[in-house]
């Protein structure tokens, strides 16, 4: 299975990158490949089953149908129906992320097909590149305001706290940095005593690590650990916060286009109405964003 992929920042508002993003009949108004575009049969371009034709530079034609649209997770899935490439079982999804950090939006583009043995990992590249790479930066310079009402969704539901940002250094070497469970006291100023309990691996799942934020002792169990998604989630068994079933996740994911990383991170929890409006905005500022700030001023300097 031959898989490509490209992403990119975008500096717009992510409402307003999906507003062109989610037209699927005016892929022409933004994608360099594509002369001409539109929806067949006269059917809405957001009726998902709709079949797209396209008129491609250098004369040749295909046709895609849309199998997903997410107005609360801003993707589009589609398929080749009359593939504009000799390849098959094609699918390919856009999806849009925030960026916190900035209101910036986060776009990546991935496809999934079957080539022949003679061209393993020629269409590969050529899609990467050609239709997705390049997608991606003509869209910087088309896209509008957002939507007069536009409203955002707070990352994977249920999650009190979503916060991105863009880390400088590429995905390998910032994953080696953030996979270390016991690591985070060198990329957060505020936390100290950082340790693993029981002496056991900081990539354990299962395993606690305990440290102190300012006087209060905390002690964290890692719940998940993936090297394929590059992604950890763990969950608070002792803390000083009035709040009960704390549990956070962080996923990192490659910026093609400059060698950068993106980062998401989300919690949610139960706790009094009263006390989350002190405890979402010191979560999302002093220790997501401000553990983002400190890989950046440490590591990974612009």
């Amino acid at each position: 299975m031959a898989k490509a992929y490209a992403s990119g920042i975008i500096d717009a508002k992510v409402e307003a990158v999906w507003a062109r993003v989610r037209d699927f009949g005016a892929l022409s108004s933004w994608l360099p490949a594509v002369t001409q575009s539109g929806i067949e049969h006269g059917r809405d371009p957001a009726s998902v089953g709709c079949i797209r034709k396209l008129d491609l530079a250098g004369g040749a034609h295909c046709t895609e149908r849309l199998l997903a649209l997410d107005d609360s997770r801003y993707t589009v899935t589609y398929a080749f129906v009359q593939p504009a490439f000799p390849i098959r079982d094609y699918v390919s999804t856009i999806e849009l992320i925030p960026v916190t950090d900035g209101d910036r939006t986060f776009m990546q583009w991935n496809g999934s097909f079957e080539e022949a043995p003679e061209d393993a990992g020629k269409y590969e590249a050529l899609i990467s590149a050609e239709v997705y790479a390049a997608g991606i930066a003509a869209l910087r310079g088309k896209v509008g305001a957002a939507p007069a009402g536009a409203a955002r969704w707070s990352g994977l539901r249920p999650a009190k706290v979503f916060c991105s940002a863009v880390i400088n250094g590429n995905l390998n070497a910032v994953w080696q940095r953030v996979r270390d469970f016991a690591g985070m006291g060198a990329w957060h100023p505020d936390l100290a005593d950082m340790h693993m309990l029981g002496g056991v691996r900081a990539d354990t799942v299962g395993g606690v690590r305990a440290f102190r934020l300012g006087d209060g002792k905390l002690h964290e169990r890692l719940t998940g650990l993936s090297d394929i998604e590059h992604a950890f989630r763990y969950t608070i068994e002792v803390s000083p916060m009035p709040w009960l079933n704390y549990h956070a996740a962080a996923r990192f994911r490659p910026i093609t286009d400059t060698g950068r990383t993106f980062a998401v991170w989300t919690a949610d929890w139960t706790a009094a109405p009263n006390d989350d409006v002190a405890l979402i905005p010191d979560i999302h500022r002093n220790v997501f964003q401000k553990a983002f700030e400190t890989l950046n001023a440490r590591f990974f300097p612009g």
